[in-house]
């Protein structure tokens, strides 16, 4: 993990995401915390990771979720050389399983 990460600001960033409840509330704070187009911004990096962990291709991905191809690379070399933490989440969101790159 990159340790430039580890700071006490971080720390009590995801301490405050660790505490919300459902998805209301996470709505609420992050509207509060970000811009619309930040937190759009996330959303298609993590549909593009969905996209990529299924075998899709990139001018699919692009044609689906309008990302750029370097957005979609971008996302593609943290799936490969990352912290495994996409195939983390997507195991515990029952995405399906990663096909072969």
């Amino acid at each position: 993990m990159n340790e430039k990460l580890h700071t006490p600001a971080v720390d009590m960033l995801f301490d405050a995401i660790l505490s919300l409840k459902n998805r209301e509330e996470c709505y609420t704070f992050f509207e509060d915390i970000a811009t619309i187009n930040e937190v759009l911004s996330l959303a298609q990096r993590f549909e593009v990771a969905g996209m990529l962990y299924e075998g899709r291709t990139y001018l699919e991905i692009a044609g689906n979720t309008g990302a750029s191809t370097a957005t979609i690379s971008r996302v593609n070399r943290s799936l490969i050389y990352g912290n495994d933490g996409y195939e983390m989440v997507f195991g515990r969101i029952g995405k399906g399983k990663k096909k072969a790159t």
